[in-house]
């Protein structure tokens, strides 16, 4: 029998999308996992104590070879391949790194995972990401305490966990441990072209209504107020409506879904959003952009063809070979919904985001995390702020840089927020099965298939769900 907390070994392999393993051809796999057998406890990671040595903390051996696996998405790989991992071969000389760069992260690395051959960083994201809270309860993840705890490379005399923004670490952990490093600083909002807004006279709507006046004249001009792709990347949608219900009821409401609260999804401000985002796509939208990905709706907004769009900072670097001279990056605040809402215009989301983690179980966890510390370092960061025109969570590091317009815009924004930030949904680490759900649901019902109410009522249930299943580890946030 199963006991509340604990997860069998074929209950792992499903949380992590293995069970096309279990028989057929692959069976073999399951023999070269590290747990042995179909049940039981998972072997335990490796504990890595903290040396001395401020210039090698985790005492890594210079000549054992490391193995870092990058999404190549929106920022690319070049800042790991041209920058950290080259930072990482003149701190050990002659050794070797492999680099792997990919957009299929859990197809490439869940049968690797299943033989016990894993890479050392995996830089975690993107839609085929792997299910952290599953790898955590095979303790596949590095305790990453002795990481933040570890000598800083700029200034030895502080910690690493003391250079960074907090919500670093208070984004690191699953079951209350400190095993995932948030890398950027990221702005998720409406994003916008401030040359067009500029040229037409227009100002950003602040309530619903100059909203929806704004989707009208843009409609006359043959513009769309709004789209996101439904293909790829409709969980940009997904964070949209949950931002919208923040915004409306605080973030309270974002923190109940975290928490599985009981009918958390049915709350009022959740239902509001959700219709308010549904008469929008229905007035002003085009489902023909539900069969385009994220990078085909971003061409379509750099021709003028959208006026906003719901991504995160990240969009500009990811379009900068593509945005033509009158096109320029801007955000702009989901508008007030309510005269009521709780967080007043001006809220956006600010956040930690691009996972990284170290393999517990690699050949090399020391070398791991080492190169997590390299990457944290002054020169790491801003190199990769550089690359990337995005912003790292290493405090001061982009002091100075010559920063591109939308990465502008973010910051005035952010400082116009001051401390009315809205919360990121951690459901989506910690219960990949239900953001997945919410995905696919958000295209549902932004189609008109469903109503707002049952788009609520599904995700309750599928968050009931989750919340019985006892093979799933729990995960609770107070803030």
């Amino acid at each position: 029998m199963t006991h509340p907390g604990e997860i069998t070994r074929r209950q792992m392999l499903r949380r992590l999308g293995m069970t096309a393993f279990v028989a057929g051809p692959g069976a073999g796999l399951l023999s070269a996992c590290a747990t042995a057998g179909t049940g039981g406890e998972p072997s335990a990671a490796p504990s890595i104590t903290a040396s001395a040595d401020t210039k090698n903390p985790f005492g890594v051996d210079p000549k054992k070879p490391l193995e870092v696996v990058i999404f190549s998405g929106g920022y690319g790989d070049a800042y790991a391949k041209d920058l950290h991992e080259e930072l990482y071969k003149k701190e050990f000389p002659g050794v070797s790194v492999k680099h792997n760069a990919t957009q299929q992260i859990g197809t490439q690395l869940r049968p690797r995972f299943a033989a016990g051959d894993v890479p050392d960083v995996l830089n975690n994201s993107g839609p085929d990401s792997m299910d952290l809270a599953a790898l955590a309860a095979e303790n596949h993840l590095a305790d990453l305490t002795v990481l933040f705890d570890a000598p800083s490379i700029d200034d030895p005399a502080k910690k690493i966990r003391d250079t960074v923004t907090p919500a670093v670490i208070d984004n690191a952990k699953i079951n209350g441990k400190d095993l995932v490093l948030n890398y950027t600083v990221s702005h998720r909002a409406l994003w916008y072209n401030a040359k067009l807004f500029a040229s037409k006279g227009w100002s950003l709507p602040r309530t619903w209504a100059e909203f929806t006046a704004l989707g009208d004249t843009a409609k006359q001009e043959g513009i769309l107020l709004f789209a996101y792709p439904g293909q790829k990347g409709p969980y940009y949608q997904l964070w949209n409506v949950l931002y919208t219900a923040a915004k409306i009821g605080g973030n309270q409401v974002i923190i109940d879904i975290d928490n599985l609260v009981d009918n958390a999804w049915n709350a009022e401000p959740m239902k509001q959003a959700v219709t308010a985002w549904v008469d929008i796509q229905a007035k002003y939208g085009d489902k023909a952009y539900f069969g385009l990905d994220h990078t085909q709706t971003q061409v379509k907004q750099l021709q003028n063809k959208l006026l906003f769009y719901p991504v995160g900072s990240w969009v500009e670097n990811e379009m900068a070979k593509d945005k033509p001279d009158d096109f320029e990056y801007a955000i702009a605040p989901i508008p007030d919904v309510t005269t009521a809402d709780k967080m007043p215009y001006g809220a956006i989301q600010v956040g930690v985001g691009e996972n990284f983690v170290v393999a517990a179980k690699g050949k090399n966890p020391q070398g791991g995390l080492e190169y997590l510390r390299i990457m944290l370092s002054k020169d790491g960061a801003r190199g990769f702020t550089e690359k990337t025109e995005n912003l790292t969570v290493v405090n001061g590091a982009a002091a100075g840089l010559d920063l591109p317009a939308g990465l502008m815009s973010a910051a005035k924004a952010q400082d116009a927020a001051g401390q009315n930030i809205i919360t990121d949904a951690r459901f989506e680490g910690w219960y990949k099965e239900l953001f997945d759900y919410g995905t696919q649901q958000i295209n549902v019902v932004m189609a008109g298939r469903i109503t707002p109410e049952k788009f609520c009522a599904n995700m309750q249930k599928k968050a009931d769900e989750i919340k019985k299943d006892d093979a799933v580890a729990k995960q609770t946030r107070s803030q």
